[in-house]
């Protein structure tokens, strides 16, 4: 069975720039520059049938249009006992009406609603006995952030193996964004 996502994908001039922020972060796993992503639904695992189904929904997005992202801080998730260090999406009523989009899209082809909030980033790094005051420091410590921005011309479906921190991820099929 695969097990699937949406996304859109980090262009390698910015996976790179992000890539300088690597290193110093004790219990940090950090993510392979060709694996940055950000996620716009997760799918999870499904049948082939249903996977199918899912690539065929998808193409009722097309006609969504090409917008940029914007990458502006570092932060982390798990409050006191941080999981993930990642680079933050700008707010984008773009962003927000496209993922908006597949959940309506794939909630009709059959897929449960996605329970979790939609938190548009970037994830760096897997953290494992890192502390929040471990991840304040190497954030402070790591300078400013300067903002980095993208052109968006499509969305992906993506497959993932099994395993810890998922990846390496395989494009199945691209969605293209109306011009």
């Amino acid at each position: 069975m695969p097990r699937l996502f949406t996304g859109l994908e980090v262009p390698e001039s910015v996976a790179f720039a992000l890539s300088l922020k690597r290193g110093g972060l004790s219990g940090a796993r950090w993510i392979d520059t060709d694996s940055y992503h950000i996620t716009l639904r997760f799918i999870g695992d499904v049948d082939h049938q249903t996977a199918d189904e899912v690539a065929a929904s998808l193409d009722r997005l097309s006609n969504s249009m090409r917008f940029d992202v914007r990458l502006t801080h570092l932060g982390t998730f798990g409050g006191d006992k941080p999981r993930a260090l990642f680079a933050g999406v700008e707010p984008s009523a773009a962003l927000s009406q496209l993922q908006s989009a597949h959940e309506r899209v794939l909630q009709r082809a059959g897929l449960p609603p996605d329970g979790r909030k939609f938190v548009p980033h970037v994830t760096l790094a897997r953290l494992r006995g890192s502390s929040a005051m471990d991840a304040a420091r190497f954030m402070a410590e790591a300078g400013r952030f300067e903002p980095l921005q993208f052109p968006v011309g499509r969305f992906v479906l993506f497959s993932s193996r099994d395993s810890v921190g998922g990846g390496p991820y395989v494009v199945e099929q691209s969605y293209p964004l109306a011009a």
